[in-house]
């Protein structure tokens, strides 16, 4: 009996050593804005790693109303306290909605990924769109940085993460801008394939 439960407490402190941590750097489409936590596309990511990657845990970094300025001010604090192996950056669309330049998006967003690489953690950007009525060249520009900075710095982004809910308005809140909670596994399985790929060390295409 002693024996076993000697091994109980060697397996349970050999399993809290390596667990690994996720973090969520984001603004308020990962915050779960306006619906509840546990209804958020990252809590239902988290579901998922029970499941296949139970070695992983997820802390939820991010702030309704964040701009890639404001991830950037708080990076390297995220950093120091959870020592994530995988870095996710959902950042940009604040920046968009205040018109703010691509060119210092495209800074920011790069900065906050090399200190996340520069700590050992490995980097997902996730992409986002904003709406067309700030014509089509500055949407166009705002969107590019994402697969620029991919392939500039070698990390893999996921494609528009609401290109399937942002213009279904049974899946959006009243403001228009923010997905409710019916759209939060489509958000999750978007993001899903991406992440397990990076966790289970295969080359993003």
């Amino acid at each position: 009996m002693l024996k076993f439960l000697v091994a109980s407490v060697i397996s349970l402190v050999s399993v809290s050593v390596v667990a690994k941590s996720i973090v969520v750097l984001g603004d308020s489409i990962s915050a779960a804005y306006g619906i509840e936590v546990g209804q958020g596309w990252v809590a239902l990511v988290q579901g998922k790693l029970q499941e296949k990657h139970s070695d992983y845990t997820v802390n939820n970094e991010s702030i309704s109303g964040d701009t890639s300025a404001g991830g950037l001010a708080r990076v390297d604090d995220v950093l120091s306290r959870h020592k994530p192996s995988v870095v996710v950056i959902e950042l940009g669309a604040n920046d968009g909605l205040r018109g703010l330049s691509p060119t210092i998006l495209k800074n920011n967003l790069a900065e906050i990924a090399r200190r996340a690489q520069k700590s050992g953690a490995r980097v997902l950007l996730l992409s986002m769109r904003i709406p067309p009525n700030y014509g089509k060249r500055y949407t166009e520009m705002f969107y590019n940085v994402y697969p620029q900075l991919s392939k500039e710095l070698g990390v893999p982004y996921v494609p528009f993460i609401l290109e399937d809910v942002a213009l279904a308005k049974q899946l959006m809140q009243q403001d228009g801008l923010h997905p409710n909670d019916k759209a939060q596994a489509i958000i999750a399985d978007k993001i899903w394939p991406h992440l397990l790929q990076l966790l289970t060390h295969v080359t993003h295409p």
